[in-house]
């Protein structure tokens, strides 16, 4: 008899570091749980995709790119971003010197393409590129080794005039096949586009569907939206129905592939920022960094499945949670947006939003997001905060200035401790390391302790150290002719390290 044996831990803990899931059993053998035997490994391999920053030729553009100092692979990897490829037009070209003209510009773009605009060198030491101009294209991008665990970028754009005036700041996303966009719009005041951007070889097919007040808006072309591979396409809202709604729900899914989705908004009279998408469907839901002089605060919120959602609306401020006057619960039918004008509810302090089930036994998914203002009159300007995830082990934003940043913590069950980190900057400096206390209930709002010696940007990362979750988001503002323009981006959990259950038998082939 012979016998071949066939060894699969080692692929198994290859597949788990760069999936996040993976198991080995023989066959018969009983199942065990994984978490009695599961190891935390850093992930081997990371995606990201960043939309075109701006349409404006008076735009300038920040990209900044960062992995945290840390446990990775044992390989040195490789972090880099690239442009994305232009869209082709597929119609037959008869006429051979255009043609070839179009082959050559072809070429041209698909060799600028394999330039990254920014590659990371080393962990805890973020590197930056700028772009001016509306001809920036959207990026996509690749992290392996020691530098994929927790490598994120974020992308900052200032546009001091014209319809898209505002400082525009969005993490670059990774890639998923599900999106949803509380606070999007259709109104004739709004210029909301949806950019979608492929990182992979083959193309993707998108829909997007919108949802008013009163139910799904009628379209017919928001679907079967096609995404060439390794390219970005972008779509104004307002063109896929003829119902101009102020307040909607956008949800983009896709038939195949992968993309990344994020919106642009410009308000003719309150500036423009990115909508990121919104936490998954959950009964309790979290936005975390409200301005201490925000002026207007808007709550829209979004129930996707069959049933009604009632939702009790606190405000975690600096020294305790309370209810706003008037908006103490909302109501939201099943497939209508639902909003809710709070007005300056912080009142000079900072706070965070916290939405929860008036009845536990009733914890109907929703999906919520905050438009906030800043200013008045011509001088406004706004931002978003989706809802969003704890901090978890690990969270990092990139592109913290020497003046401008506040990071904003929020504990909303038990109190907690963080150590936040402030990176070398991208050109010096050393890194900073402060600790805080969250109370239960709270939000805190610190200005960090920039790196000694700092030239350029530096990254803030957050860490969970004891006690409950913390949600957090850091603000970034910056005047431009009395405007105060300002961005806000969230702080989830970067995911760098996943559980890999431990492989406990091999598999064996036996032959005659």
């Amino acid at each position: 008899m012979k016998s071949t044996h066939l060894s699969l831990i080692a692929g198994a803990a290859v597949l788990a570091a760069v999936t996040g899931f993976a198991t080995v059993t023989a066959p018969g053998a009983p199942a065990e749980p994984a978490a009695k035997s599961a190891a935390l490994l850093p992930v081997e391999r990371a995606g990201l995709v960043c939309p075109a920053p701006s349409n404006s030729d008076l735009a300038e553009t920040q990209y900044t790119a960062f992995t945290p100092a840390g446990e990775g692979g044992e390989a040195k990897g490789a972090a880099e971003l690239k442009p994305a490829l232009p869209i082709v037009d597929d119609e037959d070209e008869t006429d051979p010197k255009k043609a070839k003209k179009a082959e050559e510009a072809a070429k041209k773009a698909k060799a600028k393409a394999e330039k990254p605009v920014l590659a990371v060198k080393e962990p805890g030491k973020p590197v930056v590129a700028e772009a001016n101009g509306s001809g920036a294209p959207a990026l996509v991008g690749t992290a392996t080794g020691k530098l994929a665990p927790g490598w994120t970028a974020q992308q900052t754009t200032e546009v001091t005039a014209g319809g898209s005036r505002g400082l525009l700041g969005v993490t670059c996303t990774a890639p998923d096949t599900d999106f949803w966009f509380p606070g999007a719009s259709t109104a004739k005041s709004r210029q909301d586009y949806i950019h979608l951007t492929n990182p992979d070889d083959t193309g993707a097919v998108a829909d997007i569907e919108l949802y008013g007040p009163e139910g799904a808006l009628k379209s017919d072309v928001g679907d079967g939206i096609t995404v060439p591979a390794r390219s970005s396409v972008a779509v104004l809202l307002s063109t896929l129905t003829a119902e101009a709604v102020d307040q909607l729900t956008a949800h983009v899914t896709t038939r195949s592939g992968r993309i990344g989705a994020v919106v642009m908004s410009a308000d003719d009279s309150a500036g423009s920022d990115w909508i990121t998408a919104s936490e998954d469907p959950s009964g309790t839901l979290v936005m975390p960094g409200i301005p201490a002089d925000a002026t207007s605060v808007q709550l829209v919120a979004f129930a996707p499945g069959e049933d009604d959602a009632d939702v009790k609306v606190q405000l975690m401020g600096k020294n305790a949670t309370f209810s706003p006057a008037g908006n103490a619960t909302l109501h939201i039918k099943s497939s209508m947006t639902a909003s809710a004008d709070l007005k300056d509810l912080t009142r000079g302090e900072p706070g965070s939003l916290r939405l929860t089930p008036v009845r536990k036994d009733r914890a109907t998914p929703i999906v919520a997001a905050l438009r906030v203002v800043r200013g008045k009159g011509d001088k406004q300007e706004i931002a978003y905060i989706p809802a969003t995830g704890p901090v978890g082990a690990r969270a990092t934003v990139p592109d913290n200035r020497a003046k401008g940043s506040t990071l904003s913590l929020t504990a909303p069950g038990a109190t907690a401790k963080v150590k936040v980190t402030a990176s070398a900057g991208s050109g010096g400096g050393e890194p900073a390391v402060e600790t805080y206390t969250v109370k239960a209930g709270t939000t805190l709002a610190v200005t960090p302790k920039a790196p000694e010696g700092l030239k350029g940007s530096y990254a803030l990362t957050v860490e969970t150290t004891s006690g409950g979750p913390v949600h957090a988001s850091r603000s970034l503002a910056l005047a431009s002719d009395g405007v105060q323009m300002f961005t806000v981006q969230t702080l989830p959990d970067d995911r760098g390290m996943v559980e890999v259950p431990s492989a406990r038998q091999d598999l064996s082939v036996l032959d005659d």
